[in-house]
């Protein structure tokens, strides 16, 4: 900016009016001889000269990089759109908030080849940060420096069908696993939303399905062969260096590189899945009957509605079979009013564009999507105005109460939800008493939540979504608790990025080829989303102020107050350093922080596993 600044004034102060030459001769010397005259044109031809090429240079720049269409505000980020070296990988999260460009992205074929591959970057002190399928949304895996990915390590080692236990390599997606155990007649004991998880990364962050009856899914685990800087390759199990293997079974990926897990799997059951719309006042009324009746439930809750979808799983009954049901609605009569919405919408913002399929048109056609693809194709058309926010939350509330009723599937089937693209999420879990007598601080806080949002005029999409385990006894998890009936809640909700089922889809079908060359105690889940349903980068910059704005409230208005703190995969690091320090001395009251840091200087003295998000969240001292 300097050097313009300077050549624009140059410019100036030569650019002055030619004064008139009767006799163009007088100009004409010897080269030998230079007046001032000639110098000061020669001048002006220079600076003259240097402005053509800044220009052309600019304009040629701007113009050469690939901007779609409807780019509208890339101006501030040409660089990020220029042709990147051949080594260098661009790795980014599934949600499309968080991405490094990285030189060493290794992937060991097997065991030995990981041992080698730690050891050497070990020596070196190299990063290789584990990294799995890149599906928390804060990025937790990613690191610049370096990552080690054991996506070529996804075999079935071991099953012991009459013990119902299984050892697998840990870069094996969830799944596959699921698939390759099925013949056995196992499964695991709970899923999370998606099944693209690997199972190493999965159990490092505390992933939970849902169920006041089950745990998380650290739970599961029953042994971990673990890769270690320092102490090369070790096994801990809880007879077997029982702190260790507790700290590590939700270790983030800071105590060694997890190359093979052992799991107490269950026998595969078919479920019946029961969605029904309800509200606040009946859920109060029959809050502890259904946690305790149900195998599987949840809440979806609908800002600036009353709407509460209740979904349900349990064992298909030996003895009366599946339920027989005939739905009022079609799949299509439900959707319709949607559709209509939509080219309302789209009238209303896009007038000029057409909104069924057409040979000049690239949108797919509406009736062939999904409800939640056309939810985000709404909410992309204006993400953060809260009417019309209001409106398409109002329409999914009318096709939750068209889509009542039963179906019929094995476990991993009916577990999953369609859970949309990219998007920013926040994802708290808190303690809620016991399963025998709930405490009801979890309705209390989505009330008070709700509350928030109309106060302060949030442009909240649905759903908020709530779920509940019970303890963990990895000190880690967000759901530890040394008491065996102590129940926890897990909430979340979110804000529109990217966020479609058809992103969903590409990111893991471009993502997989890369990736693969080749038990009283209940937590509630509660959270926050925003989807990020546009690639226009201010759209998409102002969705993530206005979501960290959101979670900011709830932060300072409900998180002490009820005990809550984030999901490992979603808690974001802030920039401000005292607001860094706050959260550090938070998380120190609630996890044993020591002991975590203990553990990582022993087995990581290098840091080689770590990054950014680690070394910010738990900093390490010389005396820790």
């Amino acid at each position: 900016m300097l050097r313009a600044f300077s050549l624009r004034r140059t410019l100036h102060l030569h650019l002055k009016p030619p004064k008139l030459v009767k006799d163009p001769l007088p100009l004409i010397r010897p080269l030998s001889t230079v007046s001032p005259s000639s110098s000061s044109d020669a001048e002006i031809r220079k600076y003259l000269g240097y402005a053509a090429l800044f220009l052309f240079s600019g304009a040629a720049t701007y113009y050469s990089f690939p901007f779609s269409d409807s780019a509208k505000h890339k101006k501030a980020q040409l660089f990020r759109y220029a042709p990147l070296p051949e080594d260098l990988h661009t790795v980014s999260n599934w949600s499309g908030t968080h991405e490094v460009q990285t030189r060493n992205f290794h992937q060991p074929e097997n065991i030995q080849e990981l041992e080698n591959l730690v050891k050497e970057a070990n020596e070196k002190r190299a990063k290789i940060r584990p990294v799995g399928s890149g599906l928390s949304p804060n990025g937790i895996g990613l690191a610049r420096a370096g990552m080690v990915n054991l996506a070529l390590m996804d075999k079935v080692l071991v099953v012991d069908k009459e013990k119902k236990i299984v050892t697998v390599q840990a870069g094996i997606r969830v799944q596959e696993l699921v698939d390759e155990i099925k013949q056995y007649g196992l499964t695991l004991q709970n899923f999370a939303s998606i099944r693209e998880q690997q199972i190493g990364g999965i159990i490092q962050v505390g992933a939970h399905g849902t169920g006041a009856n089950l745990p998380p899914i650290d739970e599961q685990v029953i042994s971990l062969k673990l890769v270690t800087p320092a102490k090369g390759t070790i096994e801990v199990s809880k007879e077997k260096d029982p702190e260790l293997f507790y700290l590590a079974r939700c270790g983030l990926g800071g105590l060694g590189v997890v190359a093979e897990v052992t799991l107490q799997c269950v026998e595969r059951q078919e479920l019946v899945e029961h969605t029904a719309v309800s509200n606040i006042k009946e859920i109060k009324r029959n809050h502890k009957k259904l946690l305790s009746e149900n195998k599987h439930v949840k809440y979806l809750y609908i800002p600036y509605t009353d709407t509460v979808v209740v979904v349900r799983c349990n064992p298909v009954s030996k003895w009366k079979g599946p339920p027989k049901f005939k739905p009022k609605y079609t799949t299509d009569e439900a959707m319709q009013h949607v559709r209509d919405f939509y080219r309302e919408s789209c009238t209303k913002y896009r007038a000029d564009e057409t909104t069924d399929k057409s040979p000049d048109n690239d949108e797919p056609d509406i009736n062939e999507l999904s409800f939640t693809e056309l939810r985000d194709k709404l909410l992309a058309l204006d993400p953060l105005n809260k009417d019309h926010v209001i409106k398409v939350n109002k329409a999914e509330a009318e096709f939750w109460r068209k889509s009542e009723g039963y179906r019929v599937g094995w476990a991993d089937e009916i577990l999953g939800f369609d859970c949309g693209g990219q998007q920013w999420v926040s994802e708290t879990c808190f303690p809620v008493g016991a399963l025998a007598k709930p405490s009801m601080k979890d309705l209390e806080y989505i009330d008070k939540l709700k509350q928030l949002i109309e106060k302060e005029d949030i442009p909240a999409p649905a759903p908020i979504e709530q779920r509940w385990t019970t303890r963990s006894r990895s000190p880690m998890s967000p759901a530890y608790s040394p008491a065996e009936d102590e129940i926890f809640s897990w909430m979340y909700n979110h804000m529109p990025a990217y966020s479609n089922s058809i992103f969903c889809n590409a990111y893991f079908k471009q993502f997989k080829p890369y990736m693969h060359h080749r038990l009283d105690y209940i937590a509630i889940l509660v959270g926050i989303i925003m989807y990020l349903p546009t690639t226009d980068a201010r759209q998409r910059k102002d969705i993530t102020e206005e979501f960290f704005h959101y979670r900011h409230l709830t932060q300072t208005q409900l998180w002490d107050q009820y005990s809550a703190y984030e999901h490992w995969a979603k808690i974001e690091v802030p920039k401000d350093k005292e607001e860094l320090a706050a959260l550090q001395a938070r998380l120190r009251k609630r996890f044993a922080v020591d002991s975590y840091n203990k553990a990582r200087k022993e087995l990581d003295p290098n840091r080689i596993l770590s990054n950014n998000i680690l070394e910010k969240l738990f900093p390490l001292s010389d005396t820790a």
